[in-house]
């Protein structure tokens, strides 16, 4: 397994040089800002990358303040205990993209977030004192306890949230299995785990954040 200043430079190489490629690299929040994030973001995002799985993303986006209104801001309790009484009229409301499935996933992740948020003070304190070393549970987590929060999207809704993480996307995998730390796509927990653990050898010897190690293995390829 290469260093990551080895896969750094490549990436540099195919992005214009070094300075180049820092501009491409997002930063992740800190603890505190997650922690300060309120419930009905946490909300909106969650609504957002699970109605952009296998949609146009542009289309989301520009319907969004539809859905914000719709949806009463993301409004947790409004969510949680009242959306059911307007189930049908979402359905039918050109403001939003009127997917039943997804729009029922609001429901269930108001009261997830609920639930996080009595016990931990807050869902976007769980988030911030969750372990990065760990982020590959975090991910699982919210697969098992949210709507439709599996897998990638679970991936995009927290790099969008500004969670320090990494997507396995298409390159980035592509990277890993390049540097046989993975031989497929990491379908299993095995290789999810193998995958985290080769992010936490280069945060360690980079000093850099799993958001930035993630994006320049992306670029390298």
């Amino acid at each position: 397994m290469r260093s990551f200043d080895e896969i750094f430079e490549i990436a540099a190489g195919r992005h214009g040089g070094a300075g180049e490629l820092e501009k491409k690299l997002s930063k992740p929040l800190t603890a505190e800002q997650l922690a300060a994030k309120t419930d009905d973001r946490w909300l909106a995002g969650m609504t957002k990358s699970i109605f952009q799985a296998g949609f146009n993303w542009k289309v989301i986006e520009n319907k969004w303040q539809g859905f914000e209104a719709a949806f009463d801001g993301f409004d947790i309790q409004a969510c949680a205990y009242r959306l059911p009484d307007s189930f049908d009229a979402l359905t039918q409301d050109k403001r939003i993209v009127r997917n039943p499935q997804k729009i029922a996933t609001v429901q269930v992740n108001a009261l997830f977030i609920e639930a996080i948020a009595a016990e931990h003070s807050g869902f976007g304190r769980w988030i911030a004192e969750w372990p990065r070393s760990d982020y590959v549970g975090l991910v699982d987590e919210l697969g098992k306890r949210g709507s439709r929060l599996g897998g990638a999207t679970a991936q995009y809704f927290l790099r969008f949230a500004g969670v320090d993480g990494f997507i396995l996307s298409r390159d980035v995998v592509a990277r890993l299995i390049a540097e046989r730390v993975i031989d497929r796509q990491p379908t299993s927990l095995k290789a999810r785990r193998a995958a985290q653990e080769a992010f936490n050898h280069w945060a360690e010897e980079s000093g850099r954040s799993l958001t930035e190690i993630s994006r320049t293995l992306g670029f390298s390829i």
